[in-house]
């Protein structure tokens, strides 16, 4: 069963209930209000027939019994009960109704005015009848009205009621699949290219977005989230494609470094071990190049749970580490600002900022400065600075300056920085320092800062 079928289901059923107890309800409280109105009209005729008005039998009972609106006047029949249990008719239908227990104690009892009603059937026909007793011993009052008239109003009623809500649960059901149909008709419709992008690939798929609703949201969101698809398959492939131009060279060089190697035994001792040294060096780079695509791989995806933390206790320890491996001074200067983020990655990224400023900035005689401020990271140094035609590209993946090319590094170390800025919101920057050098880092968004905790 589809959700359409589901929802017009639901929607009859709903109605059907409603109508059904609107229904049972009508029903009793017309039935109620014919046998309130029939036992006030035997109390009144019964009062009539004890004050010697005899005339309420021979007279039309419509005026007793208006309320009712029933085609013809009710008939009434009256007897009168002696102590011992005989009955005298009084008039009204030449019928007898049978006295019972409750009847004679009320005609041989005292208490003038107690009553006693009760349905009973004589000759096929039935009777509501009323026993009002006389008081001291004197006898009582029947009085009797025939009710298959009402029954029958209450009959059809009853079958009016019925086909009126198996009507209405018809009607309810048609509007329920259609309105169904409509409501679940984009519901269909993105179900449709999702399973066209499972089956075909990302394409250009695209789910109309109609209204504001909650499935107008559901399809703007997944309209994002195919996007978002789409740009990490493009970025997976030219990924793809820069790893293996990146790795061309070096595994150019160690092939045929591996042909030298088969003459080894030929070669002099000098270029021999120029020849050992080029494959140490080579291979090195390789094992740095492939660490790096691992790191660059998990900068924008990774299983480290968010925390949070001071941006200084991140600069700090990451200055404490490029101090060991570049033993240079680094001075740094942070506030106390605090975010929500992910504390390796973080410093991950400053290690390679103060990395990348040791590397270009050979001079050493002034520190590397590192600085907080308000959830923005800087490294500046003293080196030759960027050009103009760097300043927009350093970030790129594989990408190295001109002054660069003969220093080692794969050029993915700004791009990691970039991933890692990118996970938590933020931007990179890079700029010229006044007095030479180049100062570069990034921003973390406004939304994982924690000011004021």
């Amino acid at each position: 069963m589809n959700l359409g079928t589901r929802l017009a289901f639901a929607f009859a059923l709903v109605v059907a209930l409603t109508a059904g107890v609107v229904g049972v309800l009508t029903f009793q409280s017309a039935v109620e209000r014919v046998i309130g109105e029939v036992n006030r009209g035997l109390h009144t005729a019964s009062a009539a027939i004890i004050d010697g008005h005899h005339g309420v039998l021979r007279e039309p009972s419509g005026e007793v019994f208006g309320d009712l609106g029933l085609e013809h006047p009710l008939p009434l029949t009256a007897q009168r009960i002696e102590p011992d249990g005989s009955v005298t008719p009084l008039g009204g239908r030449p019928v007898v109704f049978p006295v019972g227990a409750a009847d004679r104690a009320l005609a041989a009892g005292p208490a003038r005015g107690a009553t006693n009603t009760a349905e009973v059937i004589v000759l096929h026909d039935t009777y509501r009848v009323l026993t009002t007793s006389l008081g001291d011993g004197a006898g009582a009052v029947q009085v009797g009205i025939d009710v298959n008239q009402s029954r029958q109003v209450m009959s059809g009623m009853a079958k009016e009621v019925t086909a009126l809500t198996l009507l209405v649960t018809a009607v309810a059901a048609g509007l329920g699949w259609v309105l169904a149909r409509r409501i679940t008709r984009r519901l269909v419709r993105l179900t449709a290219i999702a399973e066209d992008v499972s089956a075909t690939g990302l394409g250009a798929a695209e789910v109309p977005v109609v209204g504001r609703d909650e499935v107008a949201r559901l399809s703007s969101s997944f309209n994002t989230m195919l996007r978002r698809l789409a740009d990490s398959r493009e970025a997976q492939e030219r990924l793809v494609q820069d790893i293996a131009h990146e790795l061309r060279t070096p595994l150019t060089s160690l092939r045929t470094n591996a042909r030298v190697l088969h003459r080894l035994d030929q070669l002099r001792p000098e270029s021999r071990a120029r020849l050992l040294a080029d494959v140490e060096g080579e291979t090195r780079e390789l094992s740095h190049l492939v660490n790096e695509l691992i790191a660059l791989a998990l900068a924008r995806g990774t299983d480290e749970e968010d925390t949070e933390f001071e941006l200084a206790e991140v600069v700090h320890s990451a200055a404490a580490r490029a101090r060991r491996r570049t033993e240079r001074e680094i001075r740094v200067d942070a506030d106390r600002t605090r975010v929500r983020g992910q504390r390796l990655a973080l410093e991950r990224a400053v290690g390679n900022l103060l990395e990348n400023a040791a590397k270009f900035d050979t001079d050493g005689t002034d520190p590397i400065e590192a600085e907080v401020r308000a959830g923005t990271i800087t490294v500046s140094d003293r080196g030759p600075g960027l050009g103009d035609h760097d300043l927009g590209r350093i970030f790129d993946r594989f990408y190295r300056a001109d002054r660069s090319r003969s220093l080692p590094g794969s050029g993915l170390g700004l791009a990691i920085v970039a991933g890692i800025a990118e996970t938590h919101g933020g931007t990179t920057f890079a700029r010229n320092r006044a007095g030479g050098g180049a100062t570069i880092g990034f921003t973390i968004g406004p939304g994982r800062l924690l000011r004021g905790r």
